[in-house]
């Protein structure tokens, strides 16, 4: 599957969706404006605070890196592989620095830690997101150009995690056991040496805005839209960093409020569009059984109409054949009987001969007996087998029945069978139409003294002129997958029952089909 292909991840963000960003990224650095121009006192030192934290960006990072790798491996994507190795390094990372920070386990902090451990080790934590995010739009500009021939989703992601963690162990050990050879950060458990920190601080916020145009200059999906945000999270806490004066202070715990908020925005909007995702596969897979369904009383009313419709007269073929040559065989021959017999043959070859040819003559008789029963209702129960479809679709349904609406005398299943074909109908018409208005709306009332009247209309993309006098033939579909057969088994169920089955334009979008049904007490007109 090339990277075009990559469907939820390829797909570009709707409106909605860049308006939410941005006023998320609006608060995000109104935050930050408040933390630059509100005092900035040290605060009680709560130890729990960063355990508490950590572990909660630990699982983020966590559960975020192993969505993105399902994805990887769905997608045969390496920029979704390198993505998640990154986020799994961070997760690694943190639980580095929740074990090494000082006061959270013991008063230096395990691993044999040293005074500025956990700085430098938060430091290349802070790091990662922005170089993973450049990795992640450099191999996705690879693999829209080539994809090797030999390439194995498992075993990549076998070397990211292993990568991960090596790199994770060595910057661990550089941070603990090296911890000498580094810049010094503090001075004590609290304070700063800011100069150093500041400038290390610059280095992060330099590779948050490079990942920042990177990413914008080729942004086309929505996981893109939502790493744009939480580049810009880090970016607000990059900035705040480098003005801090130390930790347990006001902005200190705004700062990683605002680590939370990047960490989790990622993750959030991966279980969103992947619960949309297998939304849409379970209404495509609805669909797909419904299309099932169909073919399946199709084909088995085609079968009903052929052994009905054929039969009769290949019966009347035999019979007339064999009584002529019963007429043949006497003694003395009686030729005259024998030329009728021939004659009657060969009327009851013709009349199968146009059977054969006029496959309309589809019939859906299937076993069940007429009874008597309220439309309205069946509508309403109808509506309600459908109601996952509409609201999938966001198809909005007004009912107009009338109340006073007399019962009829019908086959419940073939009339049931016959609105929700009608009503699947308009709902696929509402979907492909892209924009504006999506509604169906049902209407009952009484026709006349003898019949009732169903309507179904929609808002959808409608029917040409000039194939509405054909959407009723057996086998002529509009749609790409159809079988042609549904609107015609509609028809000629209404027509068993004595009533009338017609479609109409609407009068600005959108059709109406009309079904006419005797009431009760009169029979089939």
């Amino acid at each position: 599957m090339s990277q075009d292909n990559l469907g939820l991840f390829d797909t570009p963000p709707d409106r909605r969706q860049k308006r939410f960003a941005l006023a998320l990224v609006g608060l995000l650095f109104a935050a930050l404006i408040m933390t630059a121009i509100l005092p900035n006192p040290r605060l009680h030192e709560i130890n729990a605070f960063i355990p508490m934290v950590d572990v909660a960006m630990i699982l983020a990072d966590v559960i975020t890196a192993t969505l993105l790798y399902i994805q990887a491996v769905v997608f045969r994507s390496r920029a979704l592989t390198v993505l998640a190795s990154g986020y799994l390094f961070a997760g690694l990372m943190l639980i580095a620095h929740v074990l090494t920070f000082p006061g959270a386990f013991t008063q230096n902090g395990l691993l044999g830690a040293g005074l500025n451990t956990t700085g430098w080790i938060g430091l290349f934590w802070r790091a990662t997101p922005p170089l993973a995010v450049i990795l992640y739009t450099l191999f996705k500009r690879a693999d829209q150009a080539t994809r090797p021939a030999n390439d194995l989703p498992a075993s990549r992601i076998a070397v990211g995690v292993l990568v991960s963690l090596l790199l994770a162990a060595a910057a661990t050990l550089l941070a603990t056991s090296g911890h000498d050879l580094l810049p010094k950060l503090f001075l004590n458990r609290t304070e700063l040496i800011h100069t150093n920190f500041v400038r290390a601080s610059w280095v992060v916020i330099a590779l948050v805005v490079l990942a920042l145009v990177v990413l914008f200059s080729n942004r086309r999906s929505v996981l893109d839209l939502w790493l744009l945000v939480a580049l810009s999270g880090w970016l607000a806490h990059a900035l705040a960093s480098s003005q801090d004066s130390g930790r347990f202070t006001f902005t200190f715990y705004c700062l990683f409020s605002m680590l939370l908020f990047s960490q989790f925005i990622v993750m959030l909007a991966l279980i969103a569009e992947t619960s949309r995702l297998y939304l849409r596969l379970a209404r495509a897979t609805a669909a797909r059984s419904r299309e099932r369904d169909s073919r399946l009383m199709s084909i088995g009313a085609v079968a009903a109409a052929i052994s009905h419709e054929v039969g009769q007269p290949l019966s009347a073929v035999i019979t007339n054949a064999t009584g002529g040559l019963n007429w043949l065989d006497r003694k003395p021959p009686d030729s005259e009987m024998a030329r009728k017999a021939l004659h009657a043959t060969i009327d009851a070859g013709k009349r199968a001969t146009e059977v054969m040819k006029s496959i309309r003559a589809i019939v859906a008789r299937e076993p069940g007996t007429a009874i008597e029963l309220d439309l309205n209702q069946l509508v309403r129960e109808t509506v309600s087998l459908l109601d996952r479809e509409l609201a999938g679709e966001k198809v909005s349904l007004r009912l107009a029945l009338d109340e006073e609406l007399p019962s009829i005398v019908a086959n419940r299943v073939q009339i049931q069978q016959v609105l929700i074909n009608l009503v699947t109908n308009a709902i696929d018409s509402v979907q492909a139409k892209r924009r504006g208005i999506r509604g169906i709306s049902i209407r009952s009332a009484l026709l006349d003294d003898h019949n009732v009247l169903l309507e179904v209309s929609d808002t959808g993309v409608g029917v040409a002129p000039e194939e509405l006098a054909r959407i009723f033939q057996a086998f002529f579909t509009t749609k790409t997958t159809g079988t042609g057969l549904g609107l015609s088994l509609c028809r000629t169920i209404i027509e068993e029952h004595g009533g009338a089955l017609w479609a109409t334009s609407g009068e600005e979008h959108g059709a109406t089909f009309h079904l006419r049904l005797p009431r009760a007490g009169l029979g089939a007109q």
